[in-house]
């Protein structure tokens, strides 16, 4: 699913993600759980690792790691059976979002890509 939501997106913010990495866990790790003072494992969707093109992230440099995004099917899926939206847009929009860091856009940017996306 995430595949297909990526691959949704517009063509121009996909080319721009060139070398972002996108995982799917089942939870955020412990050391993320507590970087990011979640109470817990099911506080956060999704999170962006490493330098953004805001950032000056568009170079590699020797010994950096790609940039990634990941995806927590276990909160998700929480997320999703108490809320009314669907799963397939429950991605897309975190996957918008946490794609968003990347590029450094605002919520009202994040906001036009998802709805390019629909």
């Amino acid at each position: 699913m995430a595949h297909e939501a990526f691959a949704g997106l517009p063509e121009a913010f996909r080319l721009l993600c060139e070398g972002v990495v996108i995982r799917v866990e089942d939870f955020p790790d412990d050391e993320t759980l507590t970087e990011m003072e979640c109470e817990s494992p099911f506080d956060l969707l999704g999170l962006f690792r490493g330098v953004g093109l805001a950032q000056g992230g568009g170079t590699m440099h020797t010994g950096q790691f790609p940039n990634m995004v990941w995806l927590y099917r276990r909160p998700l899926l929480d997320y999703w059976a108490e809320h009314e939206e669907t799963l397939g847009h429950l991605i897309t929009h975190v996957l918008v979002h946490e794609i968003g860091h990347h590029f450094g856009l605002s919520d009202d940017d994040m906001e036009g890509i998802e709805t390019a996306a629909r």
